[in-house]
């Protein structure tokens, strides 16, 4: 399927973090663009991390969307509001939204609350503001939740509601910290629903997400990157960065259904988790 990279919409350039001491996290470089499919109008960038645990998959997270500092190094993210080509802006707590695993919610207030509560900042009038609450509730299948509170709420809606409230506050990036994380076949699915809904509703949506599931992993995304401890003049690190980057578009695997391709690309992985 034809494609071709526009802007830049994520820069990473030798990101470390460290506690006291300990390096966690370190010399972590990436790029992300906006990729546009020939015929399609809109399809959002999924990227996926993986990595055995403890290698600080968690850490580069917190760091990516700004609520620990980083030690070294930058990351830049698209200014959407400056409309010169290009143009960039350092990454503030707040730009990038971050959903945990507890799709953590107000519990004092009720699903058309939360929403609204996240639109404080923007320049939205109150109509304005209740139409697109009204409109995502609508195209995220939660009409029925509107005014409920968050312990009404199934795992996949409360995940869906901390989705949607992650985007309306942040500027079209959504981090995701291990989504599928003990969720049944259903939920699982709902979530796989909720990354397409991201993608069709702008080019420029950007999700990342952490997942012990490689196959998930290979089934979503279109580009995969490998956290682990590298390997310097033979000896084994204990920091991490990212050791291997799979790029699915260039490799003729993405936006395919699962065939042996995958498969062996599923071994791969395995096999390079397994050495770092």
């Amino acid at each position: 399927m034809k494609y071709e990279f526009k802007e830049t919409l994520l820069y990473v350039e030798n990101l470390s973090v460290a506690y006291d001491d300990t390096v966690i996290i370190k010399d972590i470089n990436l790029i992300e663009k906006d990729v546009v499919r020939e015929n399609v109008d809109c399809t959002g960038q999924v990227v996926a991390f993986l990595g055995r645990s403890g290698r600080g998959k968690s850490t580069f997270f917190k760091a990516l969307t700004g609520l620990i500092p980083s030690t070294a190094g930058k990351i830049l993210i698209r200014d959407f509001e400056n409309k010169e080509p290009n143009a960039a802006k350092p990454v503030k707590e707040g730009d990038i939204g971050l959903v945990d695993q507890k799709y953590t919610l107000f519990r004092h207030k009720t699903v058309t609350e939360a929403l609204k509560f996240s639109l404080r900042k923007t320049t939205l009038a109150a109509s304005e503001k209740d139409s697109k609450i009204k409109q995502y509730l609508k195209e995220w299948g939660l009409e029925n939740c509107a005014h409920k509170y968050p312990n009404e709420l199934s795992g996949g809606q409360r995940q869906r509601t901390a989705i949607i409230e992650q985007l309306f506050s942040s500027d079209q990036f959504i981090v995701l910290d291990e989504p599928f994380s003990g969720l049944d076949v259903g939920n699982i699915q709902e979530v796989k629903k909720a990354f397409d809904l991201l993608g069709q509703s702008s080019e420029v949506n950007t999700v990342i997400f952490s997942t012990h599931d490689i196959d998930l992993a290979i089934e979503l995304a279109q580009t995969i990157y490998i956290i682990g401890y590298p390997t310097i003049d033979g000896k084994l690190q204990n920091y991490g960065t990212i050791v291997a980057k799979y790029d699915l578009r260039e490799m003729g695997l993405a936006w395919r259904d699962y065939c042996e391709d995958h498969l062996k690309l599923s071994k791969e992985i395995i096999h390079q988790m397994m050495i770092s």
